[in-house]
């Protein structure tokens, strides 16, 4: 981290060098909220501790937001949408911590001492303030599935999202930061985060889809993601084959993303795609959407297109009040923040929000599996069922390797 981040400042900079696992137990002894992410294809673990303790957004307004990292659920209101701003913003490339203006003389020697101290290994992350879990069983997901295609062929919508969940033991050898590093280590192309927030809980996951991205040189960035298929195993991805129903299910994703720029009469941006894209042991296809902002008079567009775009019609459907109604209605649980977004606002890196996909969270001695699929009238209700297994499989690697 070359640059000092927005709001910290170099007289609060402790030049020891510390690892990652002395500054995320050092949060946890603390109770102190925490986010580590790093971007695709970068080397650089970000984390951000504050001392805030309301931490609770109504929504985020990217362009004036301090630095800090946002995390908001699928439906907002059901659970609140977080920020931890950037109190404490330690970077894995230097070691290094630094405080932010608002952070006390005590509450740095406060941090700085219990950095100090000796790891142990029975620290426990935080837990949702309820250990409550409703599951989605085979049964109620294919049968939602069943009935999700018989209201697309009645015409009331074109395509709805239906998730599940899977509840899997924590292996005794489980630890939570040698999984972040596995995460890491695993998937190099995804965007992987680390978010832990009392009575929230904590979340582990690796994203391949944007939400909204704006970089220092102020490009703008979405993406339409849909179409499932396993990779192929050492083959190019030009020989994916993509059947009709993946086809018109990434299509449907792109043409709601040129309904929003369509409803803020933008027109200047660019489209690349659709391409073959490798998530893991999975593949997609993907459409990438750039705005210039430095061309394009509209300082507000990542805000205003966060709030038409979430959630998007990847993990929600088309049109998108009827289907996120019979989500509601039928898929039997709360997702909670999966298929929410998240990701840091204002960092030196830029703004990058991810739709929370490819995720768990842990609860004390288990860890909640989430993945869905798009249903769309061609669908089947088995064959939707195995592409959230194979889903599932980018968490379920992660925990086999601690077994």
């Amino acid at each position: 981290m070359a640059d000092i981040a927005p709001g910290t400042t170099n007289s609060g900079t402790d030049s020891i060098v510390y690892s990652l696992e002395q500054v995320v137990h050092a949060a946890f002894a603390l109770g102190l909220p925490v986010a580590a992410w790093r971007l695709p294809l970068a080397t650089e673990t970000t984390v951000c501790i504050t001392f805030d303790k309301d931490l609770k957004i109504s929504k985020p307004a990217l362009e004036s937001s301090p630095y800090g990292f946002v995390f908001s659920p699928f439906v907002v209101g059901e659970q609140p949408s977080i920020f931890v701003k950037a109190d404490i913003v330690y970077s894995s490339e230097t070691g290094h911590i630094r405080f932010s203006k608002a952070v006390t003389e005590a509450q740095k020697q406060e941090f700085i001492i219990t950095l100090k101290q000796p790891q142990t290994t029975n620290y426990s992350w935080h837990l949702h303030a309820s250990e409550t879990i409703n599951q989605q069983t085979e049964t109620g997901f294919k049968s939602a599935v069943t009935e999700a295609i018989a209201t697309i062929n009645s015409g009331h919508m074109e395509k709805v999202v239906l998730s599940r969940t899977a509840l899997k033991p924590l292996p005794s050898s489980f630890n939570l930061v040698a999984a972040y590093r596995l995460v890491l280590q695993s998937y190099p192309g995804a965007f992987v985060s680390l978010v832990s927030v009392p009575e929230v809980g904590t979340w582990l996951g690796a994203s391949p889809e944007i939400l909204v991205s704006i970089d220092p040189q102020k490009i703008f960035r979405t993406v339409a993601l849909a179409g499932t298929q396993p990779a192929l195993d050492g083959e190019p991805v030009g020989n994916a084959i993509w059947r009709q129903k993946e086809i018109e299910e990434q299509g449907m994703v792109e043409r709601y993303i040129l309904s929003c720029f369509k409803k803020l009469r933008l027109r200047e941006y660019t489209e690349v795609g659709p391409r073959t894209i490798v998530a893991g042991n999975l593949m997609h296809l993907r459409t990438d959407f750039s705005v210039d902002l430095k061309e394009v008079d509209f300082p507000t567009l990542g805000t205003d297109m966060l709030e038409l775009l979430h959630p998007t019609s990847a993990v929600c459907g088309l049109p998108k009040e009827p289907a996120l109604t019979f989500i509601l209605e039928h898929e039997g649980y709360n997702r909670s923040y999966y298929s929410g977004y998240l990701g840091p606002v204002n960092s030196p890196q830029g703004t990058h929000l991810y739709v929370n996909l490819r995720c768990m969270q842990l609860l004390k001695n288990e860890a909640i599996l989430y993945a869905g699929a798009g249903i769309t009238g061609e669908s089947d209700a088995e064959k939707e069922w195995q592409e959230t297994q194979h889903k599932m499989q980018t968490m379920q690697r992660i925990l086999a390797n601690f077994e």
